[in-house]
């Protein structure tokens, strides 16, 4: 039998395999809650962003349904999918934090370089941004080219392509279905001001506040996407019944016989 090459698995690739295990195994049943994303992350020693993609990638495969205020369930699937067939999708959270280190530096270097004609793409797609609905495909069409246009100010067809290219991950299916409970008009209005405090860095030709402003950007958006389903203290919640069940009622003080009443009428006044 010939060797076949040994691909590491993504992390958040193995955590999903773990749970899908245990609910084929009947450990989590059709219609059972599964644990919070923050005992989960506790359980298995990973991030908490790990654990919400491992969940996002079993919804997309119809295992789990994330219900925001509820709780993450386990479903009857129509069909299983083939896991391996969705192992070379990359994790929304690994692809902002490859988008935070490399767009960080070339922000830096556009605030450098950037001519006239530079800031007037920058500004045409800023316009553009300011003008359409979000969430909808329109936007995300506006907001690569922000992105596209910062890093052709450096002359380098390579950056520009590999920025595209990252940017359209955002198509995949795990990032659609994170985008679909966290992003709406609101969080667009903020990534808006964040995409100006960029514009105007790199229009001031200032390296360092270009780079913390697109550093600051994508990191927020991690955050946004990183926000709590709502299910953490839900009633009848596993992480509430494990809080109870880890913190056994004190025993009562014993009760003090009453202090007999001062005669003196000075003890009584006060």
């Amino acid at each position: 039998m010939p060797l076949e090459a040994v691909e590491a698995r993504r992390l958040y690739r193995q955590v999903a395999d773990q749970l899908r295990s245990l609910i084929d195994s009947g450990e989590y049943a059709v219609g059972s809650r599964l644990p919070t994303e923050r005992e989960l992350a506790e359980q298995l020693r990973v991030s908490r962003p790990t654990v919400r993609e491992a969940l996002i990638a079993l919804e997309v495969e119809g295992r789990l349904r994330i219900r925001v205020g509820s709780g993450i369930y386990v479903i009857e699937p129509a069909a299983i999918a083939a896991p391996a067939a969705a192992s070379v999708i990359e994790g929304p959270f690994e692809l902002l934090r490859a988008r935070e280190f490399l767009e960080s530096a070339i922000a830096e270097q556009a605030a450098r370089v950037a001519t006239r004609d530079d800031i007037a793409r920058i500004d045409a797609s800023l316009l553009a941004m300011e003008n359409v609905e979000h969430p909808g495909e329109a936007s995300m069409v506006h907001d690569r080219a922000f992105h596209v246009a910062i890093a052709g100010s450096l002359g380098n067809a390579v950056l520009v392509r590999v920025v595209g290219e990252l940017f359209d991950q955002r198509l995949n299916p795990y990032f659609a279905q994170l985008a679909h409970y966290f992003e709406s008009p609101g969080t667009w209005r903020t990534a808006l001001d964040e995409h100006r405090a960029v514009r105007e860095a790199i229009a001031a030709h200032d390296p360092q506040a270009a780079r913390e402003a697109m550093r600051a950007h994508l990191a927020r958006s991690q955050e946004r996407f990183a926000q709590n389903f709502g299910a953490e203290n839900a009633p009848g919640s596993s992480s509430g019944r494990s809080r109870t069940a880890r913190s056994p009622a004190k025993p009562a003080a014993p009760k003090r016989p009453p202090k007999k009443q001062a005669k003196s009428g000075s003890a009584r006044r006060r």
